[in-house]
């Protein structure tokens, strides 16, 4: 199992670094880089410069999405969303064609090759678990499986539909979905402390809970901000013109907190998860500090990725012990019967 292990951890940290890119992809504004996919501009190394396009790029990348955009609404005209679907069709902003930059392209491309990378580490992690993995393990390794082609797939989506905010969120939420079952198959192979954290097991629920909540709520911040980066307005007056998204970010920031605080405490009070206590309270302020200096210093595109970095790893470790929390809970009702 060692060997597993270590490739569930390598796959891990894959997916942070994935997540990480993929912020910066979206602080930047280079998620139009590639107006097609997998390929980007038709080819599987982009252009540095527009000597390597079509002349009449836009029309022909405009074209392209187009057909895919009118493939996905009506799919999701079959599945019951007709409301979306017709957005989809009428929505004149989704075919708007960006201006080659090759700064923008070369960043996205990088954001693809790891996604690729990624991918090719969950193949493997499923592949050895056929191996040397139990059945929880395979069927674990199988929906992560699943989830990245999923991901995959959908990150075309994404593009097609001009990065539509709805599919920016739910290809964000995939990646931690991604994330929640390859934390379930560290936990599966380390040793969790088998000295159950008394009734704190609904309340780390609740606490990973409430982060995937303020991260889609701040991904509604992320829309806004977006918007009037696109209208010039001065950085400056950003906070000010936010509204209510970013209130109510800010003040859900403080339920989270609350929580978590309450988690460390409590954790912190019983010896073999004491640990894990001192990580949760070290790791939950960052996010906060991350989300106040953004509001201090204007919005600066660098700590926007940095954010959402840290808002996955305290999910990640939140998930992480709950797994255990469960799993020592199981122990000790298995010993007592």
């Amino acid at each position: 199992m060692k060997g597993l292990k270590k490739l569930v951890n390598v796959t891990l940290a894959a997916v942070y670094v994935l997540i990480l890119v993929g912020a910066t992809v979206r602080s930047t504004g280079a998620g139009m880089g590639c107006p097609d996919w997998p390929k980007c501009f038709g080819k599987w190394v982009p252009p540095v410069s527009m000597a390597g396009l079509p002349e009449n790029y836009k029309q022909v990348y405009a074209a392209y999405r187009e057909k895919k955009n009118q493939r996905f609404a009506d799919f999701l005209e079959s599945i019951g969303m007709k409301t979306t679907a017709h957005q989809l069709r009428t929505d004149e902003s989704i075919r708007k064609e960006a201006d080659f930059n090759a700064v923008k392209t070369w960043t996205e491309y990088v954001n693809r090759v790891i996604g690729m990378v990624t991918g090719l580490l969950v193949v493997a992690v499923f592949v050895r678990s056929l191996v040397h993995g139990s059945v929880q393990l395979m069927w674990l390794a199988s929906l992560a499986l699943a989830v990245i082609l999923i991901t995959g797939w959908f990150g075309s989506i994404v593009v097609s539909t001009n990065l539509t905010p709805w599919t920016v969120t739910l290809h964000m939420l995939l990646a931690f979905a991604l994330l929640a079952l390859l934390v379930q198959m560290q936990v599966k192979l380390s040793n969790p402390p088998a000295h159950a954290a008394g009734n704190l097991l609904v309340w780390m629920g609740v606490a990973c809970l409430v982060t995937v909540v303020q991260v889609v709520l701040g991904t509604q911040v992320r829309e806004s901000v977006d918007m009037l980066a696109q209208s010039g307005m001065n950085r400056d007056t950003w906070i000010d013109k936010l509204g209510a998204p970013f209130l109510v970010h800010r003040s859900f920031s403080w339920v989270a907190l609350g929580v978590n605080a309450f988690i460390v405490w409590k954790l912190y009070t019983q010896k073999p998860w004491r640990r894990w206590a001192m990580l949760l309270g070290a790791l939950v302020v960052f996010p906060v500090l991350t989300g106040a200096l953004m509001a201090w210093f204007a919005v600066p595109a660098f700590l926007q990725p940095v954010h959402l970095l840290l808002a996955a790893l305290l999910f990640g470790l939140q998930w992480h012990i709950w797994q255990q929390m469960q799993y020592a809970s199981t122990t000790v009702k298995t010993h007592v019967a």
